[in-house]
């Protein structure tokens, strides 16, 4: 790879990554008016409260499943600790509703069942 090459793949990773930073700041910014009240228009409002009810659980999701799947294709025993670290998760979720409680319930359970499994 020649250094001008290089440059240019530098140089358009960089614009892209500028893009992905400044597009939400470009979408959702806010209309002042002479008064300097903030406006926005209804479908900006509709859209916004869509996105911030739907993409946090959808996100999660993905997430949750794309860690779930990968260990368990490499080596399908792993499933069994992966399974009831994420029904504890669950579970101490619906009976706390305390993320952060969760999760580290959830992965003491996981790290706790590797151990065991490894003996």
């Amino acid at each position: 790879m020649k250094n001008t090459d290089a440059l240019l793949l530098v140089m358009v990773m960089g614009g892209v990554i500028f893009l992905c930073r400044a597009l939400p700041f470009l979408l959702f910014r806010e209309n002042k008016n002479n008064d300097g009240v903030i406006e926005k228009s209804k479908g900006q409002k509709t859209f916004l409260s869509f996105v911030e009810k739907i993409v946090p659980p959808v996100a999660m999701t993905v997430l949750a499943f794309n860690f779930m799947t990968s260990p368990i294709k490499e080596n399908p025993q792993d499933g069994i600790t992966i399974f009831a670290a994420s029904g504890i998760t669950a579970l101490i979720y619906l009976l706390r509703r305390n993320p952060l409680l969760s999760i580290f319930g959830g992965t003491a359970v996981y790290i706790i069942l590797e151990r065991i499994a490894l003996w």
